[in-house]
């Protein structure tokens, strides 16, 4: 007959002391599990966690800042048209000579003559390769990042701009182009893609830095790839309306 030989630890022979002790341990574990339920009970208070509007996404948020930001850019618009106006009923003629080359210069007004409006769009969520030999593209090879919108900003300036609009804004020099996820995000507003970037400047000189910036040529080579937006106009007569929000530099980097 095999010889069995019960193992350590086995409930085989187990004395009156033993089951005293997991008797107790039992009860501590029951006690712990009620415990947790009252606290998780008392942290939700009966709310769906999921549907809890404190839990808003990101990009929810961003959006609501940005509607607000557009409301109250628009009453601010409307506050400097009164103060520039109350302004120049107490400014001497030649004081308004002296001040307008320095709006102009800062972009608080209006441009107008030739130049070009480039626009950036992602490509088809669907796309695929269409160049022999190139690999499939993965999701950031499909959508307009910050460094592209960057590059066609910098080379127009490079090209002689004199005002640069991006969307319905007019940039200045404290201006900062972000990008947000898929999103582009420009003095407190979001917009998404296509992306139209304006320039008013000599069209021939704009277009070469254009067509001479390595960061535009390194994009172009995803659009032939993959398909992404890219469009370039030439135009004889372009209006950029002034820049309209506040002119005050908050913080800079040294």
């Amino acid at each position: 007959m095999p010889n069995f030989t019960i193992p350590r630890g086995s409930a085989t022979g187990r004395r009156p002391g033993a089951r005293i002790v997991g008797r107790a341990l039992t009860c501590t574990v029951f006690s712990l599990a009620g415990l947790l339920f009252y606290i998780s009970a008392e942290t939700a208070r009966g709310t769906d966690l999921r549907t809890d509007n404190s839990l808003l996404r990101l990009s929810d948020v961003i959006l609501q800042r940005s509607t607000q930001n557009q409301q109250t850019q628009a009453q601010l618009t409307d506050l400097q048209h009164r103060a520039d106006a109350l302004a120049k009923q107490r400014v001497a003629p030649s004081d308004t000579a002296q001040l307008d080359p320095l709006r102009r210069s800062a972009g608080l007004d209006p441009v107008k003559g030739s130049g070009l409006t480039v626009t950036l769009n992602d490509a088809p969520p669907d796309a695929t390769a269409r160049i022999p030999g190139v690999p499939d593209p993965g999701v950031n090879d499909l959508v307009i990042h910050q460094q592209d919108i960057q590059a066609v900003v910098n080379a127009l300036w490079r090209g002689g701009a004199e005002g640069i609009q991006v969307m319905d804004q007019r940039l200045i020099a404290t201006s900062a182009v972000r990008c947000v996820g898929n999103t582009l995000l420009l003095q407190g507003r979001v917009y998404s893609p296509p992306y139209v970037i304006k320039a008013v400047g000599r069209t021939d000189a704009l277009r070469a830095a254009v067509n001479g910036d390595p960061t535009i040529n390194n994009y172009l080579q995803y659009v032939a790839a993959y398909g992404l937006g890219w469009k370039v106009q030439e135009s004889a007569n372009l209006t950029l309306p002034g820049y309209a929000g506040s002119v005050d530099l908050h913080s800079a980097n040294g």
